[in-house]
């Protein structure tokens, strides 16, 4: 049976959970995820779980930390005074903005605190540091490389 690998693209239903089993996301009742293996779409860990798997297989892939969204980098957070920001926004702890990197890149930040006029922007995703378990079914190989 032919076997999904480096280069294909993919359709799969999924659900992410955290260790104490809360979902955080899923693909039930909606479309398959397509993406193509080895693209960086994904991550590491996930693109990496679907490798080997036939169409129609399910299975269970445990992603630790590093092969998901990493670790938390001290360097991604930053503060920066308030007359920084567009006058039209508001910062409030919780709001998620994008900012433009040196590189011209937009990136997305958090705003995680408001001290005064200092506001604190983190560029860390919301899940890193987190293990995490994704529920997995190949539904099938679109094209193969």
């Amino acid at each position: 049976m032919v076997q999904a690998k480096e280069g294909d693209t993919v359709k799969v239903h999924y659900t992410g959970k955290f260790k104490d089993g809360m979902a955080f996301d899923s693909s039930a009742g909606a479309d398959p995820l397509e993406f193509k293996i080895g693209s960086g779409q994904f991550i590491p860990g996930f693109e990496e779980a679907v490798i080997g798997m036939s169409p129609g297989e399910s299975k269970t892939a445990n992603i630790p930390a590093e092969k998901a969204y990493g670790r938390y980098k001290e360097d991604l957070v930053i503060n920066v005074e308030r007359k920084e920001m567009p006058a039209e926004i508001e910062p409030e702890i919780g709001m998620t903005l994008e900012v433009c990197s040196s590189s011209g890149q937009m990136i997305p930040v958090q705003v995680t605190n408001i001290q005064g006029t200092t506001v604190t922007l983190d560029a860390n995703h919301p899940l890193s540091e987190q293990d995490l378990i994704f529920d997995i079914q190949l539904v099938e190989i679109v094209q193969s490389s």
